[in-house]
């Protein structure tokens, strides 16, 4: 197969990884958005209520429909006179944009090397199975990746990471069960700075009852790494489940107020008609989503494109 040839199917599997992973989203959206326009021929003040309804009932956040209805009254005031057909490209289209107006720069792989990774967020949302994967991501790309267990309150969550580290064939850095997690830390950069990595990723504890102290671990997690890499973490990514809807938004608040959160993960798209949270969470909290779970395998976790998933979601 030629370069292009293989590029393609790339591209193709991509695409249908995508398709399945949000079925069940796409399925609920559109058969709500079918019956919100049903009888329809103009763009008037009851088709967008029925879009806002359909949108807050999809999960998308309160905040967010009313943004993406802002919009979409903005574009028909200024066309003037909108049918219902061109309706579905109005809304991927101000919904893409909405999404990619937040998509900020952090610091890249590139530009950084250990480049560090902290990932926190609370238990059972997938996070140490978002960490093997990544790990699998960037080794496939040439690069030379380091773990460290840093969640040492729970012995199946180092023994988890563990499993990934062999599975994907990268080390992991770990010490007895109740150490301190900044010293796991520590140990993992000076690890990963002796060997050369290239990535450090941290898994961190998932516990959200105490803010003051997860904020407290955290800080102190930051501060000793930085004896080691002064600039670390250069990402502190927050995985979240997409099947718990609302409940999201929740935990996206709580740990945007005890962490300085640069990137979001969001797992699980593929088992439910949730997806929504996606658009809501990246625009009430401003911060981009770099990666989504669209299932089980090892490689169903995709780079977020807002393009991509917004034409999948309605369609295109």
């Amino acid at each position: 197969m030629s370069f292009f040839g293989k590029l393609f199917s790339r591209d193709k599997d991509k695409k249908e990884t995508l398709d399945q992973g949000l079925q069940k989203t796409k399925e609920s959206l559109l058969g709500k958005f079918t019956r919100a326009i049903a009888g329809k021929s103009k763009v008037d003040d009851d088709v967008l209520d029925n879009l806002e309804e359909v949108l807050v009932t999809s999960d998308v956040g309160v905040d967010t429909t009313l943004n993406i209805i802002r919009r979409i009254e903005e574009r028909v005031a200024r066309d003037k006179y909108v049918n219902t057909d061109e309706l579905n490209t109005i809304l991927r289209e101000e919904i893409a944009a909405l999404l990619q107006e937040n998509d900020t720069h952090i610091t890249t792989i590139e530009e950084k090397k250990p480049y560090v990774i902290m990932v926190v967020g609370v238990n059972g949302v997938g996070k140490t199975t978002t960490i093997g994967k990544l790990a699998y991501r960037f080794k496939n790309q040439g690069l030379k990746v380091v773990l460290g267990a840093a969640d040492t309150f729970r012995a199946a969550a180092v023994e988890q990471i563990v499993i990934w580290g062999e599975r994907v064939g990268v080390p992991v850095v770990r010490q007895q069960m109740g150490s301190d997690p900044a010293s796991v830390a520590f140990d993992t950069l000076q690890s990963a700075k002796a060997q050369g990595a290239d990535v450090v990723i941290i898994d961190t504890a998932g516990r959200l009852h105490n803010k003051v102290g997860l904020m407290d671990e955290l800080t102190k997690i930051k501060r000793v790494m930085q004896k080691v890499v002064p600039d670390a973490p250069h990402d502190v990514m927050l995985v979240l489940d997409a099947s718990t809807g609302q409940n999201a938004y929740e935990q996206a608040k709580q740990f945007t107020q005890a962490v300085d959160i640069t990137s979001m993960a969001v797992t699980k798209l593929d088992g439910t008609a949730k997806g929504g949270v996606v658009l809501g969470i990246s625009e009430r909290f401003k911060i981009p989503i770099r990666y989504i779970g669209l299932g089980e395998g090892i490689d169903d976790l995709q780079v977020f494109d807002a393009k991509e998933f917004v034409n999948t979601l309605f369609g295109e």
